[in-house]
Formats: C-alpha cells, sequence, structure tokens
C-alpha cells in the first residue's frame, strides 16, 4: 500500500539509493530468469495435460465442452453479428447456444478465423459438427496456449511486479513460489486444457484487475475486471469463484468511500470504479 501523495509508478531503490524503474528490478532480482523457468514449466505441463482426451470425446451428440467451444467459433465466423445469441434454421440453441457474454462470442470469432484460415473443415456451418480431426483438435487446443501465453501469463507477470516491487518483499525465492503458484493451479490447467475452456482469459483479466488495484492504477484495474465480467459471468453467479472475486472489488469501494466521506483513509491504493465508467465499459463491449 502507498501512502496519499506518492507515485503510482512500480520503482525500486538500487544499492546507491538510486530510483529505478520496473524493468530494472526485473532483471536485478533475477525474476526474467525465474519468470521464464517457471514459465516454460508450466506451458510443458499444459502440453502435456492437453495430450489427453477432453471431456466428451467421442461420445456424441453433444460431445462436451470442447464441442461447445468449437461450436461458438462456427457460429460467429459464419453467421452475422446479429444472430449469434437468436434462435433460428441457423443457429439451433438447443445445440450448444452460445451463452457466454459478448466478449467470449468475440473470443470465439477470433479463434474461429484462424482456423477457418488453418482448417475450414472444423469450423464449417452445419456440417463441422461433432468435429474431431487431429489437426483440429491441435488446432483448438493452441486456442488455449495462445490464451495463457498472451493474457494469463503477462497478467501474472504485472501482478508479482507489484506485489515484490518493494525493496522489503524482493526476496527471489517468495517471487518463485509466487509465480509458480499461479502459473501452476492444478485446477485450471486441468480444466482449461483438460476438459477445454477458456477460463485463463477471465482469470487473468481479474489477476490484472487486482494488480491495477494493488497498484493505484484505477481506471486499469476498472477497464480489466469490466472485460473480466464481460468475459464469462461466473465471475457474479459461480460460487465456487464469481462471489468471492466480485466481493473483493465491492467491498473495497464501498470501504473506500466510506474513509474518503470521514477522512480516515491514511493509504490510498486505489479508488473505486465509478458505476458510470463501470456501465460505459459495458456498454462497449455490447
Amino acid at each position: 500500500m502507498k501512502g496519499k501523495g506518492t507515485s503510482d509508478t512500480v520503482s525500486v531503490v538500487d544499492g546507491d539509493g538510486n530510483q529505478c524503474c520496473w524493468w530494472w528490478w526485473l532483471v536485478h532480482k533475477g525474476t526474467t530468469t525465474t519468470f521464464l523457468i517457471v514459465g516454460l514449466f508450466a506451458l510443458l505441463v499444459r502440453a502435456a495435460v492437453s495430450l489427453h482426451p477432453y471431456s466428451g470425446f467421442a461420445n456424441p451428440p453433444k460431445f462436451g465442452d470442447y464441442e461447445a467451444q468449437r461450436h461458438w467459433m462456427e457460429i460467429t465466423i459464419n453467421l452475422p453479428i446479429q444472430e449469434w445469441y437468436r434462435n433460428s434454421t441457423s443457429n439451433d440453441l438447443s445445440y450448444w447456444g452460445l451463452d457466454y457474454p459478448p466478449l467470449t462470442a468475440y473470443q470465439s470469432f477470433i479463434h474461429g478465423l484462424f482456423l477457418r484460415f488453418v482448417h475450414p473443415e472444423s469450423v464449417s456451418l452445419f456440417t463441422s459438427r461433432g468435429h474431431e480431426s487431429y489437426l483440429g483438435k491441435l488446432l483448438m487446443r493452441w486456442t488455449v496456449l495462445s490464451s495463457d501465453l498472451l493474457i494469463l501469463f503477462p497478467a501474472v507477470l504485472y501482478f508479482v511486479i507489484v506485489r515484490y516491487g518493494q525493496p522489503s518483499r524482493s526476496r527471489k525465492s517468495d517471487i518463485g513460489w509466487h509465480i509458480a503458484m499461479l502459473l501452476l493451479n492444478p485446477c485450471l490447467i486441468l480444466i482449461d486444457h483438460g476438459h477445454f475452456q477458456y477460463n485463463c482469459i477471465s482469470l487473468g483479466f481479474t489477476i490484472g484487475a487486482v494488480a491495477g488495484v494493488l497498484s493505484g492504477k484505477d481506471l486499469v484495474a476498472c477497464v480489466l475486471y469490466c472485460l473480466a465480467l464481460n468475459h464469462k459471468q461466473v465471475l457474479i453467479s459461480d460460487l465456487s469463484m464469481g462471489l468471492f472475486v466480485i466481493n473483493f472489488f465491492y467491498y473495497f469501494q464501498l470501504l473506500y468511500i466510506v474513509y474518503t466521506m470521514y477522512g480516515q483513509w491514511s493509504y490510498r491504493i486505489a479508488q473505486p470504479c465509478p458505476g458510470g465508467i463501470v456501465t460505459k465499459k459495458l456498454g462497449v463491449c455490447l
């Protein structure tokens, strides 16, 4: 936590008492090497898990969550955006209808474009239902892995920079364990790379939002958490994860407002996301 009037920039102090930026801290503390080693091992574990069959493999008529994600790609790249959530002759909502927020639909659209470019048979309208070719499965697995690399891994690095950016919190062993705990979470790996989902995206945004709160980056935290909510609605409704996550942000905002009103807030972690900002960010995604 930071006192009033301090800068939001994450910085450290070297041996001569000079203030240094975060990239110097990464190199000086050996965090880059630690992150690369743990990250490469985490990728290896993910790849090993993905070699096994997913939930619903060769189990018609719906073939599990893998088929749901593939079908959403099929729908989003073959139908106009107005029909993604509507029941029609081209979009039978009883067969894995798209029931996740808009950001998931856009993610499916981007991944679907990639699959159509490399292997169009895996996302062709109607004829691709239950598609389980080796190349199609390989490409689908790669979309999850790339989502990890593009969103979850950078979010973890951002969080570690914020969490251990102070000299008293820079113990290398703690940094390594913290990175490993986040990147080697067995539940996340088994669900995303075994069962087959994209929880790494919403969780990555959430981790980034927490880091934004801790570093005083109010707008960054607001935008990232809005993106998380717009990717997976379980951040609100799921008892095992959503209520804990949303309560963290809700009660932090409430406490900040109370302490600000009575002038008793001695540390400024971050400002709450005003309702207007949240509404606007949700509107952009919609």
